[in-house]
């Protein structure tokens, strides 16, 4: 390299690093002067334009409060512990999550929330809580108690019309805002590429990225008309591998223009209908970012694509921190909440409260105060976080942030909500296989109910009550599926027809010991389809795609015959 050239470089150099720490100086000079333009006292609820008082608010807030007003963390067991109240009240976390081993009492679900949110309110600027949960609808369900077991995403993508989307997301969230929760992690946008999957499987709308687009825009709008703030996941797509984050980091190795042309374009719907947060998963691509980091700690991912390249504006959001997925690559928890902070998530989440003095907090706590580039990042995403809580709690449609716990039998279960998802199980029914449909209970003659779910047994006996029930365990074992393969011929030899529920690869093992013994076969297939691929021997074949109650009684609608079926299976079998 000549000398001319060297030079020209650390010229460069010197000129990038430059204007790097100007545009840090100018940033932080931006929260200060909003700070110092507004009154002294002001807080969340002072009357002032939404850009403003969010900047405002950062300039005024110390290190403790903007690292902690980034971090969302869950809590073990039935009610919050008093450590979580000394995160919200002593040290003003930002957010909090409903994890499903938290709400099987719906009441105290909403006394909790309405705790955490009085002590959050007790601070000095009053930041109310983002409160969080997993209620995708299907068997992704956090909040339980009453609210609605619904067909879920594979069954709207099967029935194919967007208004199934959008009132599943209305009423879904309208349950759960009833409860204090402003915040949902679905729509899930993931496509049904990998059919092996399940992580994903019919949590998904199917296999063609501009339906999953359409059904997701539909579902988030839906979630926003009922008061929720809706989440689009899993960025940028954990459709394409059968591993799950929670044990270990998925690799995709596909190559850009596959992405480009796969992954990426149910967000970039998502992105021009303003969807308001993304969650980033803990997802490697490696031909895409040859670091082999996850996206939720690729500065490439989540800053340069979908904050550069796809103009996205709202917040991203970590999957939770305590899955392999991202703590195996970064080598520790600390680490791993560092990485994910630089490379632009801006609500970092963990499943469980963390210690007041766990390594997550001090050595980031340490680390804004010795790199003003660290810091500034943070800024950044504590100002997008009240931003959105600004704009989403002084909307006029926001979750109450006092929850009546007494109150909640008035909105839970919601009974139009009830209507609905019976007539969408209905519309989403498919007929893979029959030779002569419908089945009255005159020509099945006796029938043998063989299956998991007891709701499976209670639909079926109400068409079909000439019969007697062959149950095994829903999730099956190796042994338990041997001692049922070879014990059910002998059950099924007084019958005429075999009703079979088939909801996993193993249930299907057990099925397939009914081949060639000339009795009617029908398959009623839950969960993926995929399981029931391999019996097409059978009689009849219908796709219901959740083990909802909904479900059951439109399968069992269908094979009697109660209503046409015009489901189409979303996407190609292989």
């Amino acid at each position: 390299m000549s000398r001319g050239a060297a030079f020209f470089r650390i010229l460069c150099a010197v000129l990038l690093s430059c204007t790097a720490a100007a545009r840090l100086s100018a940033q932080q000079d931006s929260y200060a002067d909003a700070a110092a333009q507004l009154p002294a006292d002001i807080t969340f609820w002072s009357t002032h334009p939404d850009e403003q008082l969010a900047r405002a608010l950062v300039g005024r807030m110390s290190d403790e409060e903007i690292l902690a007003q980034i971090f969302m963390f869950g809590w073990a067991g039935a009610e919050p512990e008093s450590l979580l109240f000394q995160w919200v009240g002593g040290r003003g976390l930002g957010s909090v999550k409903v994890f499903g081993w938290n709400t099987d009492d719906i009441k105290l679900v909403a006394k909790s929330i309405a705790a955490l949110q009085k002590s959050a309110a007790g601070r000095a600027f009053k930041i109310p809580l983002f409160v969080a949960t997993d209620q995708e609808g299907g068997w992704i369900r956090h909040v339980k108690g009453e609210t609605a077991v619904t067909p879920g995403n594979m069954a709207i993508g099967a029935a194919g019309y967007p208004a199934d989307a959008w009132y599943s997301g209305y009423y879904i969230c309208r349950e759960i805002k009833a409860l204090g929760i402003n915040m949902n992690f679905a729509p899930t946008v993931d496509l049904f590429t990998n059919q092996d999957s399940t992580i994903i499987g019919t949590r998904s709308f199917g296999e063609n990225p501009e339906k999953a687009g359409i059904l997701g825009g539909a579902f988030a709008a839906g979630s926003s008309a009922a008061g929720v703030i809706p989440t689009a996941k899993h960025f940028p797509g954990h459709g394409d591998t059968d591993s799950d984050s929670h044990i270990n980091l998925p690799v995709i190795d596909i190559d850009f223009g596959t992405f480009r042309s796969r992954e990426l374009v149910p967000f970039e719907y998502l992105i021009r209908e303003k969807i308001p947060a993304v969650m980033s998963g803990h997802l490697a691509f490696p031909q895409i970012d040859p670091t082999g980091a996850p996206a939720s700690l690729s500065k490439y991912f989540l800053t340069e694509l979908l904050r550069g390249q796809m103009g996205y504006d709202g917040l991203i959001i970590t999957d939770d921190m305590m899955m392999n997925g991202d703590t195996l690559y970064a080598g520790s928890l600390s680490s791993a909440f560092r990485m994910a902070i630089e490379a632009g998530n801006d609500i970092v989440i963990s499943s469980t409260t963390a210690r007041l003095n766990e390594a997550l907090w001090t050595n980031n706590l340490a680390l804004i105060r010795s790199d003003p580039a660290f810091k500034a990042r943070v800024q950044d995403a504590a100002y997008r976080v009240i931003r959105a809580k600004l704009a989403y709690f002084k909307g006029g449609n926001s979750a109450p942030l006092y929850p009546d716990p007494d109150a909640i039998g008035r909105s839970i279960p919601d009974r139009d909500g009830r209507r609905f998802f019976l007539e969408q199980a209905c519309r989403s029914i498919t007929v893979y296989k029959q030779t002569a449909l419908p089945l009255s209970a005159e020509s099945a003659g006796k029938v043998l109910f063989a299956g998991a779910l007891p709701e499976f047994f209670t639909e079926g006996r109400k068409r079909y009550p000439n019969s007697i029930e062959f149950r095994f365990s829903y999730e099956l074992g190796p042994n338990e599926t041997e001692w049922m393969r070879d014990n059910i011929l002998n059950t099924a030899s007084a019958c005429d027809t075999v009703i079979f529920c088939v909801s996993s690869a193993r249930s299907a093992q057990i099925a397939q010991k009914l081949r060639g013994t000339g009795k009617r076969v029908v398959i009623l297939s839950i969960m993926s389809p995929a399981n029931a691929f391999g019996l097409d021997w059978a009689d009849e074949i219908l796709l219901g795609y959740s083990w909802s109650g909904y479900t059951f009684a439109a399968l069992f609608g269908a094979l009697g015959g109660e209503f046409q079926t015009n489901g189409t299976m979303p996407f190609t079998a292989r």
